[in-house]
């Protein structure tokens, strides 16, 4: 595996394997990585034969009194990891390469609506670094097609409506989460539960597929599912950010007719020092 740490040495790589006719595939990350994110660089082979992952923890999207300083960086464990899993390019950017000026005075991209509920309702300049860091990493990578976990939907969601707006020739795939054997989702923050809280933490997604189960037994005040929902997070010691039915494919809330359409339970909830948050579609 090649790792290299300037737009000019990633450049430089991926012209000549596209030169060569080959299909160059996409997994940005921050790090910190778990079977989640290798699961990706994995899957991408089956779209491309030639791997770039990318580390770079984007201080672009965090806020202000959030986990930018503390948000583990583990770059030798990262790349053996990678290494392990065949990857062919590792790129992992300094801030300065990526944000050569301050961060108020570079170009954001901002992709409107969407980012405004669940997670950007808490979070309001998250989305807003996640878009404008990943343009920049498919304006530097020029992939054919860039992976993303499904655990993270509504950002699946708002990238895709990017790609789409900005007519960005490149295929958005997403993969499913993957879940610890109890059905925690695998989340790079899940290193900051303690043990206690670790044996709760199950209980989210617990309660996500209680309420899909619920839904598809016929039950479909969306109102009365969300609030005893939540009301049993907080009983198993959650501070629950959102739990909200949503339709999948623009984020808004469902309508009665609405019921045969796709739609997805999401949710955020603090437990400690961890933000969780995950989903699950629903359907008849």
């Amino acid at each position: 595996m090649q790792t290299v740490h300037t737009i000019a040495e990633l450049r430089a790589q991926v012209i000549a394997w596209k030169r060569a006719g080959e299909r160059v595939a996409l997994v940005p990350t921050m790090g910190n990585l778990h079977p989640g994110h290798i699961r990706l660089a994995e899957r991408a082979r089956e779209w491309a034969s030639r791997v770039v992952a990318s580390i770079f923890v984007n201080p672009m999207q965090f806020g202000p009194n959030e986990d930018f300083a503390a948000y583990p960086r583990t770059l030798p464990e990262d790349s053996r990891q990678l290494a392990a899993a065949g990857l062919d390019l590792l790129f992992a950017p300094g801030v300065a390469e990526v944000y050569p000026r301050p961060l108020e005075a570079m170009t954001q991209v901002i992709v409107p609506t969407l980012p405004a509920v669940l997670c950007g309702a808490s979070r309001p300049t998250h989305f807003l670094g996640v878009t404008t860091v990943v343009t920049k990493l498919f304006n530097m990578v020029q992939p054919d097609v860039a992976l993303f976990g499904e655990k993270d939907w509504q950002q699946l969601v708002i990238i895709r409506r990017m790609a789409t707006d900005l007519d960005m020739p490149i295929e958005i795939v997403g993969i499913p989460t993957v879940r610890e054997a109890d059905g925690l989702a695998m989340s790079s923050r899940n290193g900051y539960l303690t043990a206690e809280q670790r044996a709760i933490a199950p209980t989210l997604y617990a309660v996500l597929q209680a309420t899909a189960e619920r839904w598809r037994a016929g039950e479909c005040d969306y109102a009365v599912l969300e609030e005893q929902a939540k009301t049993r997070l907080a009983a198993a010691g959650f501070h629950p950010d959102y739990l909200e039915i949503r339709r999948a494919d623009d984020l808004q809330r469902p309508l009665l007719e609405d019921i045969a359409s796709p739609l997805r339970i999401f949710a955020a909830a603090w437990l400690g020092r961890a933000r969780l948050i995950d989903n699950l579609a629903i359907g008849i």
